[in-house]
């Protein structure tokens, strides 16, 4: 691809240039061997991202009326139809509260050490997985500053060996070169980002598995009807 400029040379004349327009993907090629560990990272990131999204996504799901027919069934003394509805629920809160479920008769304390510990396995389920992307946000810049490192060491030998190198190839060549720092500052940010988000969405989901559990424990110590 070409750009035209317009230049006015000394005669006042207008001359028109063609000047070459790099792709993004010619100037991505140009990064060198180092950009191909650099796009199997950015494939991994967006997998497990993805992968990561739908899961939590999932599991944040729940009908808002969940704990109020949950406490109408407990204070009626229908367990059955409470254990009913939370075995045929799939999110992490209908587990702790199908778990809360099945130790009725217990100390209030050790219903609530149950639902902690299903809890605790809910969280880490969720967070499965989620480490690669903070892995990748870490390794992805030092490959890029590898790959310019790399490059340099190349190019010095070169134009150590040239006669009289111009500077413009000099610079060119170096410009060249910072692509794969770029890139791979690129893919640690946009994995880092995603880390962040996920981790959001996790403490939203488990501050709604404590309140739930909480509640829980409120109507265990309701009078029955």
């Amino acid at each position: 691809m070409f750009d035209i400029l317009l230049q006015i040379d000394s005669t006042g004349m207008v001359k028109a240039l063609a000047v070459q327009k790099e792709s993004v993907m010619g100037l991505l090629v140009k990064g060198g061997i180092l950009m191909i560990p650099l796009a199997i990272l950015f494939a991994l990131a967006i997998y497990f991202f993805i992968e990561r999204l739908i899961a939590i996504r999932k599991a944040s799901k729940i009908e808002d009326n969940f704990m109020s027919i949950i406490r109408d069934h407990v204070i009626t003394g229908n367990v059955t139809a409470a254990r009913s509805l939370a075995k045929n629920t799939n999110n992490p809160v209908a587990r702790m509260i199908d778990k809360g479920l099945q130790r009725l008769g217990k100390p209030i304390d050790a219903i609530e050490k149950s639902m902690d510990n299903v809890g605790k396995l809910e969280i880490y389920t969720m967070e499965r997985n989620l480490n690669i992307l903070s892995v990748i946000s870490r390794i992805a810049p030092l490959f890029g500053f590898v790959g310019t490192i790399f490059g340099l060491i190349l190019l010095l030998k070169d134009f150590a060996a040239a006669a009289n190198p111009a500077i413009s190839d000099i610079a060119d060549a170096m410009y060249v070169k910072m692509i794969t720092s770029a890139t791979g500052l690129i893919i640690g940010i946009l994995s880092f980002l995603g880390y962040s988000f996920l981790n959001t969405q996790i403490d939203k989901t488990v501050n709604r598995m404590e309140a739930a559990s909480a509640e829980f424990i409120d109507i265990l110590q309701e009078p029955t009807k």
